[in-house]
């Protein structure tokens, strides 16, 4: 396949993308290959760690590719993409159950599908490039391929601020929110590779890393600690807009681009996976009840209408922020009964 390249090198099973002019968005079909690679390798004695990279410079995987979701999402089409979510989160489910170490090389932009296959693994590494975020609220989405499990881990009300307003993290934050473990510049990155090819070894991570440039959300955690701790969206906005503040300021700008109903579920979401205390199927499991429906009763064909195919940035969201949702998020993040998520493949 031409849009990602796995193979074996000595003890390494390695899986490369090689979209770098699309910043390595992750197609449907990179997403099963990806997978029958992971079984594959499973039980191979002759694979003792698998290693994840991407050419170029600018991403290791912007996100998924969005636009056969869009286009047969606007024709009533929407079991398409409940089966393409269904399968990613199994992806994701395997990457961060996976029985041998998982290393993934996160330069430039990591979002979206590519937390998912990038910050769910054993050893994830950010270099000085590194940018990671969770942006899905502005597309009519929300931070889904396990997105919420992270979140929830974060430090303070980390989680709810990342995922309302898809702040990007530089590498010390990346390791900061806990999804990133290990900053070691790009320059090194070559022949750490080929080490572990060699080795077998993860071991050889800790003696490459060094410390990261200094991040951002030090700085600003008591702040959002301060803000983001309501129940509710309807809570932080009103915190917000109770502070004359830069942050404050700020903050509300990114809050005002975003989909309220996405930033509702998002704040409902943390708070469930990080009351649960549970893994990430049951974060998943959470994510594919808004996204079954995202299609058919959510924002996300008018985020991706406005940012990606008309690129006209005036999203006709169905809420306010003035006025966020209440009870439609509940219905949104609602059981799905039988056509809950159970991760298991399914027969074409």
């Amino acid at each position: 396949m031409s849009d990602i390249d796995i193979r074996k090198e000595g003890r390494a099973g390695r899986i490369t993308l090689t979209r770098a002019k699309a910043l390595n968005a992750m197609s449907y079909k990179m997403c099963l290959a990806i997978e029958d690679a992971l079984d594959a390798w499973h039980d191979d004695p002759e694979v003792a760690l698998v290693v994840i990279d991407a050419e170029g410079d600018k991403a290791f995987c912007a996100g998924g590719d969005i636009a056969e979701l869009y286009e047969t999402g606007t024709k009533g089409n929407y079991e398409y993409g409940r089966r393409f979510w269904r399968d990613e989160y199994r992806l994701d489910a395997k990457i961060a159950e996976y029985p041998k170490p998982y290393v993934s090389f996160l330069q430039g932009f990591t979002m979206g599908g590519g937390v998912g296959i990038g910050c769910h693994g054993s050893h994830r590494v950010v270099c000085e490039s590194s940018q990671i975020a969770m942006p899905e609220c502005s597309i009519g989405l929300v931070p889904d391929v396990g997105g919420s499990f992270l979140l929830a881990g974060a430090p303070g009300r980390m989680g709810e601020y990342l995922g309302t307003t898809g702040t990007r993290m530089g590498p010390a934050d990346a390791i900061q929110a806990g999804f990133a473990d290990t900053f070691i510049p790009r320059d090194a990155w070559p022949d750490l590779i080929a080490e572990l090819a060699e080795t077998g070894d993860p071991a050889g991570l800790a003696s490459a890393a060094e410390i990261p440039p200094e991040g951002h959300l030090d700085e600003i955690h008591a702040r959002i600690n301060a803000h983001f701790g309501g129940e509710t969206l309807g809570d932080i906005v009103a915190s917000l807009r109770a502070e004359d503040s830069d942050f404050a300021d700020e903050t509300l700008k990114k809050l005002g681009r975003n989909s309220p109903l996405s930033m509702a579920c998002t704040v409902e979401l943390v708070h469930r996976v990080r009351d649960a205390g549970a893994g990430i199927r049951h974060a998943l499991e959470l994510e594919y009840r808004f996204t079954h429906r995202a299609l058919d009763k959510g924002d996300f064909l008018e985020g991706i209408r406005a940012q990606i195919i008309d690129k006209d940035r005036t999203p006709k969201w169905q809420h306010g922020l003035d006025n966020p949702p209440v009870s439609q998020t509940e219905d949104m993040l609602a059981p799905l009964g039988a056509r809950a998520l159970t991760f298991e493949k399914e027969e074409d």
